[in-house]
């Protein structure tokens, strides 16, 4: 999942969104920290709210992921769309199309929620913009791998507030922007401005599946 279906049933509880987000936000300022669920654990009946709030947000990403993940909607477009792009692209025998297969499906899902509930999205900016940095840094620096510094963290959840990019991800040619710089921040090499070909077809399987997507596997969509 990305971060508007991980966040949009969450958004009273600021302090948990951030914690839901946290895994993907670590991927960005430091690839090398992550916050694991075994680490976030014990933090969840912590005395400091926030603290407990985020620990529990930590362990909802991963439970989501865990199950999203194994989806059979998921498995069946992510193999589509890497047959796509790979398609599209020119060969350069690396994992680009694999790893935007993955992360596309989770994108323009997010779209697509998104395009459903549209006033739901400013209320998620106005929760992150509620949050303060350097405490939502030192709750994860007790479920972290390794500390993240507390004012690179800050920064980087004023800029997230900022750039407002979710809103992006409805015009094909912004979402290939926002796509390149997931390029560039990763070492792959960019992506052609062709590509934006494929993303109709796309986003009306993604919109075709929606209520499998959304279904744990344990409770299949009906």
């Amino acid at each position: 999942m990305n971060y508007f279906a991980h966040g949009r049933e969450h958004l009273s509880r600021p302090y948990f969104l951030a914690g839901v987000a946290a895994p993907d936000w670590l991927n960005v300022v430091d690839r090398k920290v992550r916050a694991r669920s075994r680490l976030a654990a014990p933090c969840v009946g912590d005395a400091d709210p926030a603290v407990a709030e985020v620990a529990q947000g930590v362990m909802q990403h991963h439970a989501d992921d865990d199950w999203f993940h194994q989806t059979r909607a998921f498995a069946e477009l992510n193999l589509a769309f890497t047959v796509a792009i790979r398609d599209a692209l020119p060969p350069d025998g690396g994992f680009r199309p694999s790893f935007l297969g993955h992360i596309l499906v989770e994108i323009l899902l997010d779209d697509l929620l998104i395009t459903e509930q549209p006033d739901q999205l400013e209320a998620y900016y106005k929760a992150m913009e509620s949050l303060d940095g350097a405490v939502v840094a030192a709750a994860l620096n007790r479920m972290a791998t390794r500390p993240v510094e507390e004012a690179t963290f800050a920064w980087f959840l004023e800029r997230f507030c900022q750039e407002r990019f979710l809103y992006d991800y409805a015009d094909d040619g912004k979402l290939l922007m926002r796509l390149n710089q997931v390029m560039r921040r990763v070492a792959l090499p960019a992506l052609p401005d062709t590509l934006t070909r494929c993303f109709a077809d796309m986003r009306n399987q993604v919109a075709d599946r929606r209520e499998e997507l959304l279904s744990p596997p344990c409770h299949p969509a009906g």
